[in-house]
């Protein structure tokens, strides 16, 4: 091989390598002398890089660089990332563990809110919910359900393991207290006599309060009247 043709491929190989995308023969053509046939050159490279970690492949009507197709395995990085749920999801894969089967429909009355689709699509990728079928009513909508990793992943043999509300409630995760006295306790409800301060009186006769004398006209009722039938 002449220096000159080397240079040539050494030429070629780095727009190749410095190219983000694929490059067509024309485009490489540009940085090489006129007259040189392109299409031998890229064959050429081509055999250099046989059998290599790196290859020079055709895609489509361009060419480029790229890693051996036999050694993908070896070069995939498989890395587990930790992300939280939000409060709709929790909530929603509550009234489906719960409720289950249910609707789309169902856990949105349950949650008193509407449900949008990212939150079921979050549910599903973790793969902790799936269609259990449709409902036979108008419509037929979609009903959901637990799966056999989310019994996995929080530790449970069967659905019925779920805590009960009492358990919950032991556990700190619901107010045993009446809800008028919880609420009082996070200051969502002002308990009686802490409002406005209200003077308390009696209610004063009717009569009186029209400005009225209330034993007038008792002398014109006589005491001997019986109701007629």
């Amino acid at each position: 091989m002449s220096d000159d043709r080397f240079e040539r491929l050494r030429i070629l190989e780095a727009v190749l390598f410095a190219s983000g995308q694929p490059r067509t023969p024309t485009e490489l053509a540009r940085h090489l002398p006129d007259g040189d046939d392109i299409e031998e050159l890229l064959a050429e490279l081509r055999t250099l890089y046989a059998n290599r970690g790196i290859e020079l492949r055709q895609i489509g009507k361009g060419w480029a660089f790229r890693t051996a197709e036999d050694l993908a395995g070896k070069l995939r990085i498989e890395q587990t990332v930790t992300r939280k749920l939000s409060r709709a999801a929790i909530e929603t894969l509550a009234v489906v563990a719960y409720h289950q089967p249910v609707t789309r429909a169902e856990i949105e009355e349950i949650r008193g809110v509407g449900l949008s689709k990212g939150t079921l699509d979050t549910l599903l990728e973790a793969d902790w919910i799936r269609p259990f079928g449709r409902r036979q009513t108008p419509g037929r909508p979609v009903t959901w359900g637990t799966t056999q990793a989310f019994l996995d992943h929080f530790g449970l043999s069967r659905i019925g393991d779920l805590p009960g509300i009492e358990e919950l409630k032991a556990a700190g995760l619901i107010d045993a207290r009446p809800a008028l006295t919880a609420l009082t306790a996070r200051g969502e409800l002002t308990e009686v006599g802490q409002g406005e301060d209200v003077e308390s009186k009696g209610a004063a006769p009717q009569d009186a309060e029209d400005g009225l004398d209330p034993d007038f006209g008792e002398d014109l009722v006589p005491e001997d009247r019986e109701d007629e039938d």
